[in-house]
């Protein structure tokens, strides 16, 4: 484990804070909450409701990519320092189980490289009965903030 993700296992993650800040944003939109966060680690969950899914009632691959993006994103920004944003620059998902109407999707990711100006994460989504949805691949580059 390097330095980064040593300092911040002592600082205190407020969840809701967390999840009340991302109001009138595409994770609300979705419904995406964060039930997890630790470095190198991110959890959330998503309902499988109308407004994330296809015509026929399975959950839209948008809406899994969105919640695996959402994951690495959240994931990354708490491995970086106060003048560092993370970028999505790739996201490449298999979708390998229908998810349907009336569900909860659960999103596990995980950081397998943390270099300087690249994070690449894994994230599974699974259904309540254990299911793999989707596997997913997010590459985010690491910005100084303007």
């Amino acid at each position: 484990m390097n330095d980064k993700m040593q300092d911040l296992s002592s600082y205190e993650i407020n969840l809701d804070r967390i999840n009340e800040g991302n109001g009138d944003t595409l994770m609300a939109s979705l419904g995406i909450r964060f039930t997890h966060l630790s470095p190198g680690r991110c959890e959330a969950v998503m309902a499988v409701e109308k407004k994330v899914c296809q015509p026929f009632g399975i959950l839209h691959g948008g809406a899994t990519l969105a919640l695996a993006e959402t994951v690495a994103g959240q994931g990354s920004l708490m491995l970086c320092s106060e003048e560092e944003v993370p970028a999505g620059i790739q996201v490449s998902g298999n979708h390998l189980s229908p998810a349907k109407e009336g569900e909860t999707v659960h999103a596990v990711g995980t950081v397998l490289q943390k270099g300087r100006t690249i994070h690449i994460w894994h994230i599974d989504v699974t259904a309540g009965d254990g299911r793999i949805i989707s596997t997913v691949r997010v590459v985010n580059s690491i910005l100084k903030r303007r």
